[in-house]
C-alpha cells in the first residue's frame, strides 16, 4: 500500500471563516519568520557547550520528550523499552532502531494532540520527509534522519541558527557547577544561551536529600547554610553568579502557590524543622512559601524575573519515580487558589514597579476568575500563556478567550515553550503565532479590533513583550 502524504497545510489553525481565515493570513505574515526568544526551558546547555552531533533519531525525538513517552506509558508501553535510563542503571532498551519502531507503531496515539503538531512539523520543515510516520516508514525515517543528524548543518550550534532563536534559556539548579555555560561563554560562539536559577532541591524540605543540598550549597558559596542568615546569603550569591551566566530569571516549580511572610524567629524555627527532616507536609509547604517571598525581595535588589509555576502534584506515579525519578511524565495539575495564597506575597510586593512576577497554572479554572483580575491590577504581576497541558491551540485559544478582556494582551509575557525538545521549539513557537492570530483575526472581523492593531499585537505576542518581561 502507497504510504499516505505529510502536508502541512498552509492555513492550519486558522479560523473556519473565509473573512477571519484572510485576516489570520495576513497576520501571521507579519509574524511567521519573526526570531524566536524562549526565555523558559529545559533543554541541555550541553548541547550548545559540546555542539556534538545528536547520537540518533531515538535519542533526538523520543527519550529525552516525556509529551511523547508518558502517551505511550499510558497504553502500556515500558519506559525501558523506550530506551528511558533507569536510576538504578538497570536494563534498557538501547536499540535505538528497535525504540524508533515501537514509537512508530504507537504513532497513531498522538493524532488530534499538539505533539502530533509539533513532530510533523519537524518532520517536514527541518528533514524533508512528505509521508507519515507509520510501521511501514518507520526505517525510511529513521534512515533519513539520522543521515541528517551526521551532517555538520544539523549539529546543536547550526539547528539554533538555522531555527532563527535570537536567545533561550536553560534552567539549572543553584548547585549545577554551570560547566557548560563556561564553556560556552569562551567558546567564540555567538549564539546566546543564558541560564535561570531553579532552587527547588534547596528551597523544598520534601525534595530528596534536602539536608544534603543544603550542606552542599554552602560548600559551594563559602556561607554557612545551616543558619537562616547564611542560608539566605548563599542563594544571594549563587543568584549573582547565575546572572554573571546571562540569568534574567529564577524559576520556581512548587505544589501551591501559597506564600507566607513570617517573623525572622518563626523562619528560623521552620528553617532548622527542615534541616531535621521533621517538617510536615503543611511545613514544608510554608517553608515554600516563604522562600517565594524571600526570593521576590531578592529579585528586587538583583533584577531576576521571578517566574511561579504552582499547581502540579509532581511524581504521581510513586513507581515510576522510584524506577526513574523525576519529570517522567507523572507531574499531575491541581486546583490552585492565587488570590488567598499569593495574599503575602503582594501585601509586600504587589505595587512595586520595578519587581516582575511572572504567573503560571495548570488550573484552567482560574484564568477569568483569579489571574487575569491579579494581572489586571498588580504592577508587579504578569501572566505566562503556555505550560503543560494547555501548551496546545485549545489551551492556548482558551486563554486568550479567558484573560484578555480583564487583563488584555500587555499583562501577558507572550509565548514560553515549556520544552525538553530542541526540534520542536519552531513547531511550538509556530503554533502559538498561528493560535494568536486566528485570535486577533476573530476580533477585526467582529469589529472589535483595527487590524493595523492587530499587527502590531501579534508582533507583541510572538516576539516584544517575551523579550520585555525577561529583560531579554
Amino acid at each position: 500500500m502507497q504510504a499516505e502524504r505529510l502536508e502541512l497545510h498552509a492555513d492550519r489553525l486558522f479560523p473556519a471563516d473565509p473573512a477571519a481565515r484572510a485576516v489570520a493570513r495576513r497576520l501571521y505574515a507579519e509574524v511567521a519568520d519573526l526570531p524566536i526568544v524562549s526565555p523558559h526551558g529545559h533543554t541541555d546547555p550541553r548541547w550548545f557547550a559540546g555542539n556534538e552531533p545528536f547520537p540518533d533519531p531515538a535519542t533526538l525525538f523520543v527519550v529525552p520528550d516525556h509529551y511523547i513517552f508518558r502517551m505511550l506509558y499510558s497504553q502500556g508501553v515500558r519506559l525501558e523499552d523506550l530506551g528511558v535510563p533507569r536510576k538504578d542503571g538497570g536494563p534498557v532498551e538501547r536499540d535505538a532502531r528497535a525504540i524508533w519502531r515501537r514509537f512508530a507503531a504507537h504513532y497513531h496515539l498522538f493524532r488530534g494532540t499538539p505533539t502530533r503538531a509539533w513532530l510533523d512539523h519537524s518532520f517536514a520543515t527541518l528533514f524533508d520527509l512528505d509521508v507519515r510516520l507509520t510501521p511501514a516508514t518507520a526505517d525510511h525515517y529513521f534512515d533519513r534522519i539520522a543521515e541528517r543528524l551526521a551532517r555538520d548543518d544539523y549539529r546543536p550550534r547550526a539547528l539554533f541558527e538555522r531555527f532563527n532563536i535570537e536567545v533561550i534559556a536553560t534552567t539549572e539548579s543553584p548547585l549545577d557547577p554551570l560547566a557548560s555555560h563556561e564553556a560556552l561563554r569562551t567558546s567564540g560562539w555567538s549564539g546566546r544561551v543564558v541560564t535561570a536559577y531553579r532552587p527547588d532541591p534547596v528551597v523544598d524540605p520534601e525534595f530528596e536529600g534536602f539536608a544534603a543540598n543544603i550542606r552542599r550549597l554552602g560548600e559551594m558559596t563559602g556561607r554557612d547554610t545551616l543558619r537562616w542568615d547564611g542560608y539566605l546569603d548563599a542563594h544571594r550569591k549563587r543568584r549573582a553568579v547565575f546572572k554573571s551566566y546571562g540569568a534574567t530569571s529564577s524559576d520556581h516549580g512548587h505544589a501551591t502557590a501559597r506564600t507566607a511572610d513570617l517573623s525572622r524567629a518563626d523562619c528560623e524555627r521552620l528553617f532548622d524543622k527542615a534541616l531535621k527532616g521533621a517538617c510536615t507536609a503543611d511545613e514544608a509547604d510554608l517553608f515554600r512559601g516563604q522562600m517565594l517571598v524571600e526570593m521576590a525581595a531578592m529579585s528586587l535588589d538583583d533584577g531576576l524575573v521571578l517566574q511561579i509555576h504552582p499547581g502540579s502534584f509532581r511524581n504521581h506515579n510513586p513507581q515510576l519515580f522510584a524506577r526513574f525519578g523525576r519529570d517522567m511524565g507523572a507531574d499531575m495539575p491541581t486546583r490552585t487558589d492565587y488570590v488567598r495564597a499569593l495574599k503575602p506575597l503582594l501585601d509586600r510586593f504587589g505595587n512595586e514597579r520595578d519587581l516582575t512576577i511572572i504567573l503560571f497554572t495548570l488550573d484552567e479554572t482560574s484564568y477569568s476568575r483569579e489571574l487575569a483580575p491579579l494581572a489586571g491590577h498588580y504592577p508587579a504581576l504578569r501572566l505566562g500563556p503556555a505550560w503543560w497541558f494547555y501548551d496546545a491551540p485549545h489551551g492556548m485559544r482558551r486563554f486568550r478567550e479567558l484573560t484578555t478582556e480583564t487583563a488584555g494582551f500587555y499583562n501577558t509575557v507572550g509565548f514560553n515553550d515549556d520544552t525538553r525538545a530542541f526540534c520542536s521549539i519552531p513547531a511550538r513557537h509556530d503554533v502559538a503565532r498561528r493560535v494568536d492570530c486566528a485570535y486577533l483575526a476573530d476580533l477585526v472581523v467582529e469589529h472589535r479590533l483595527e487590524e493595523d492593531e492587530a499587527a502590531e499585537v501579534a508582533v507583541d505576542l510572538a516576539y516584544r513583550l517575551a523579550k520585555r518581561a525577561y529583560k531579554l
